[in-house]
């Protein structure tokens, strides 16, 4: 299944490829980098770093702006806000925010691939307020609850 997508190279991308999957089963596209000169982040600092892309996403519709896990695994280098959100009525530049979380600076060139990004069909949320919900084996507990299983019981770690 394929969806519709309008998509606008800006000025500053005209001569980068547009975004495409890098193999057909892939789920995601690759974002270039669609900087002048080079921009280098320092090991604990942020970039936003531009891809020279404009899209119209149909109504029901958003794109996730995910990592390269090549980035990630050999650089330390992911999407800050990830995923990032890309809403159906969003009109602006796909730009990337870059956080290094690697000990050496990381260099962004031109049409270097720096993110994936999903278009993925999103559910709208029908509210049901109540005055209690409905019971569950897991309850109230929060982060860490369902822990890691002990062996000599099989419960869950609290």
């Amino acid at each position: 299944m394929s969806v519709a997508v309008t998509i606008q190279r800006l000025p500053h991308g005209i001569d980068l490829p547009l975004p495409s999957p890098a193999t057909p089963q892939s789920a995601g596209v690759d974002l270039l980098a669609a900087v002048g000169d080079a921009v280098v982040i320092e090991p604990g600092s942020r970039a936003l770093i531009p891809s020279g892309i404009a899209i119209a996403l149909p109504d029901g519709h958003e794109a996730q702006v995910r990592p390269r896990s090549g980035l990630a695994a050999r650089h330390g280098v992911t999407v800050l806000n990830s995923p990032g959100t890309i809403d159906a009525d969003y009109r602006g530049e796909v730009s990337v925010v870059l956080v290094n979380l690697g000990d050496t600076a990381f260099r962004v060139e031109r049409g270097m691939r720096i993110a994936q990004m999903v278009v993925a069909p999103v559910d709208r949320v029908a509210w049901s307020e109540a005055d209690r919900l409905p019971e569950s084996g897991r309850g109230g507990g929060g982060f860490g609850s369902t822990g890691v299983a002990t062996v000599e019981s099989g419960a869950p770690g609290r």
